[in-house]
């Protein structure tokens, strides 16, 4: 290549010279100006990665990339996953804690599985989980909208009573200001079979659901959710105490779970933006 001084213009040669880098290396960068774009897709991936606490795979960062104008296959998410050292959390069984062993009446199966639901506050689900703590065990009671997925009521404490359950039920019942109808499903567990649980749905024309036994798939919404919480944002991590596994829950279920996290059921929006897209389009179509 023969390369010419131009009054005005500065030659390569000489712009190397005075960025002092070699011709060589000058060539060698501008064969390759993709590099900057793998660059910029690592860091997104990552990014979007530590957002989620290392739960994302290949298919949600892919899903989110797209929210963010940016088309990349599954594949090559993958490999620039590797090269990262990215590895999403493995899952973990967990084991159940009903307690069945009671002379209190049992609800009918009313949901049977019907977990497909069209329109918000026609099917609630309900169920407690234990936590671990650094100070002993916290006791987890949700409610969940099966519309969206989103947790509408929760409550938490070092006790599994039907205090628990009836907290996490008027929560619920405040934000969400539900109608008479409504299926309350959960286990058969003491908790939800209690007299002051009971008096609490029929207060609110609430028809009460249970699982029948020893069918945990009966309730698999719930159990999900409890499941995608201890993975997401528990396991892997140091035991705290109990006043900071509090704020850990908070956080997951009223930051993370409600308003970030990709729900598959939701076609990959979050149980809020589901019901905000679905609140629009239901005022358009009126």
């Amino acid at each position: 290549m023969i390369e010419k001084e131009h009054s005005n213009l500065v030659s390569i040669k000489r712009a190397c010279e005075l960025c002092k880098v070699s011709r060589s290396g000058y060539y060698d960068w501008h064969r390759k100006p993709a590099k900057t774009d793998v660059d910029v897709l690592c860091q997104k991936i990552k990014r979007i990665f530590k957002r989620s606490r290392k739960t994302y795979g290949t298919r949600r960062i892919k899903k989110q990339l797209a929210v963010e104008g940016i088309v990349a296959s599954r594949q090559r998410i993958r490999r620039k996953m590797a090269e990262q050292g990215l590895v999403a959390k493995a899952h973990r069984k967990t084991r159940a804690i009903t307690n069945s062993n009671h002379d209190h009446q049992v609800a009918p199966n009313l949901l049977d599985r019907q977990f497909d639901v069209q329109h918000p506050n026609r099917a609630w689900v309900m169920d407690i989980t234990y936590l671990a703590t650094s100070e002993g065990w916290l006791y987890l009671a949700i409610v969940l909208d099966l519309y969206s997925r989103m947790v509408v009521g929760w409550s938490i404490g070092m006790r599994m009573t039907k205090e628990l359950v009836i907290n996490a039920l008027e929560t619920a019942i405040r934000r969400r200001n539900p109608g008479p109808g409504l299926i309350c499903h959960s286990d058969r567990g003491s908790q939800y079979c209690s007299h002051a649980y009971q008096d609490l749905l029929r207060e609110h024309g609430f028809l009460c659901s249970m699982s029948r036994k020893g069918e945990c798939q009966d309730n698999a919404c719930a159990e999900t959710f409890f499941h995608s919480l201890k993975v997401e944002w528990i396991y892997g991590e140091p035991l705290k105490s109990r006043y900071r596994m509090k704020q850990e829950v908070r956080e997951y279920i009223e930051v993370f779970y409600n308003r970030q996290r990709l729900h598959s059921n939701n076609g990959y929006l979050s149980p809020c933006d589901f019901e905000r897209v679905s609140q629009s389009s239901f005022l358009l179509s009126a």
